[in-house]
Parts: C-alpha cells; sequence; structure tokens
C-alpha cells in the first residue's frame, strides 16, 4: 500500500531516527518508491545523507575517548562508544578486504573489527586479547556494510579480566559473532 507524501515523509523520518546507518536503498525498498524519491524526500526534510549521517552520530557519541589503543588503529569506524559497556563500529568492505576470485571478504578483516571494537570498548589503558571464542555464520561479499555490536558482558576489575560479546550483521542479518575474553590491567581509575 502507498502512502502519500506526507505520511512517507513522517515514516522516513522516524525509520532514520532509529536507524540512521540505513541506506537510500533499503529506504526505497521499504517505501516502495524510487531511490530518487527517497533522496527527495531527504533534501525537503534536511535530512543529510548517510556518509553525514554516520559522521554526525560519531561526533556525537565519541565523547569518551577510547584508551586501550588509538582510535586510527580501530579497524571499521566507530560510531557508537560507552566504556566498559558497548561499542558499534561499521567496516565498509572494499575490494581490498576480498578475495579476487569470488570477492568474499577474508575472514580476518571481519575478526579484526570485531576484536578491535573489543578492546576499544575496555576503559583502561591495557587491553589485550587472552582468549577469543568465534563463529562466522555467512559469506560477507564485496560492497557490503558490516556493523559490530560489542556489549560487555562481565567485568571482573580485581581479576583484570571482561568478557566482551560482539555480534556483526549486514543489514539483519548475523555474519560473524565473537565472545572475547579480555585481559585488562588492574589500575583503578
Amino acid at each position: 500500500m502507498r502512502r502519500n507524501k506526507k505520511e512517507r515523509q513522517g515514516s522516513l523520518l522516524e525509520t532514520i531516527n532509529e536507524n540512521p546507518f540505513i541506506t537510500d536503498e533499503d529506504l526505497a525498498e521499504k517505501f516502495t518508491v524510487s531511490v530518487q524519491t527517497i533522496r527527495l524526500d531527504r533534501l525537503e526534510l534536511s535530512i543529510p545523507e548517510l556518509r553525514e549521517r554516520i559522521k554526525h552520530v560519531a561526533e556525537k557519541k565519541l565523547e569518551n575517548e577510547v584508551k586501550a589503543l588509538p582510535i586510527d588503529e580501530v579497524i571499521g569506524e566507530i560510531i557508537d562508544i560507552d566504556l566498559d559497556k558497548s561499542a558499534i563500529s561499521i567496516l565498509e568492505v572494499t575490494r581490498e578486504h576480498v578475495f579476487k576470485r569470488n570477492q568474499i571478504a577474508r575472514g580476518h578483516h571481519l575478526f579484526a573489527q570485531a576484536n578491535s571494537l573489543a578492546v576499544a570498548v575496555i576503559n583502561d589503558e591495557l587491553a589485550l586479547t587472552a582468549k577469543a571464542n568465534i563463529r562466522f555464520t555467512r559469506q560477507v561479499k564485496e560492497n557490503e556494510r558490516v556493523v559490530a555490536k560489542a556489549r560487555v558482558k562481565s567485568l571482573e576489575q580485581a581479576k583484570g579480566r571482561t568478557l566482551v560479546e560482539v555480534d556483526s550483521f549486514v543489514g539483519n542479518e548475523l555474519v560473524f559473532s565473537g565472545e572475547f575474553e579480555m585481559f585488562r590491567s588492574n589500575k583503578k581509575e
């Protein structure tokens, strides 16, 4: 069922507020309109394109500073972080990340994104991966966007260990999951 322009734009605004990382193509499919219609709607509503939305969210959310490694050493782009609680990063899979013969992403890139996010979420100067239990659930292809979400499951500062769970998605489909046992120093903040 097609909606009128006003209803569509209201729903579009709601959808982007819920998921600022949704693409124009996904929005066009959701609202059964052309990508150009979505772009015109965004323009009328003063909603920036995806890259600008991602930058805005990152600037707003990165008030806490990553301590365990320099931000430029994180694989993917951190767009949200709450130290010792949760973090989100995005990795755009490009030609450099895939095998030439089949355009499937090399697994070490997905692992690196998840592992570096697990390190980054630790609120400590020192964070190292002590153990990882990982599972790849689907192949990732060139030009797909991988959104990794880290969540601190347990924090045992006295033992110097933190358990971090990372799930990576393409759209709503789980492509990688991992549980990382992180070593951290015993320094009190």
